[in-house]
């Protein structure tokens, strides 16, 4: 993947504490920001999209 980057609620407090992200026209993929070199998921971006939607929840 290509540059990582942090959540934008990871505020200087939080250390590494926060998931960073890294896309590509179709993928986007996932990591712990305290174990970069561990596991990693990938995600097409659709479904990427779906998921971040659902975590939003219904609007009111």
């Amino acid at each position: 993947m290509g540059n990582w980057r942090k959540s934008s609620y990871s505020g200087p407090d939080d250390g590494n504490a926060c998931v960073e992200i890294a896309t590509t026209p179709t993928d986007t993929a996932v990591r712990d920001s305290k174990a970069p070199t561990r596991a990693i998921l990938t995600f097409t971006a659709p479904v990427f999209t779906t998921f971040l939607e659902a975590l939003k929840g219904p609007e009111k």
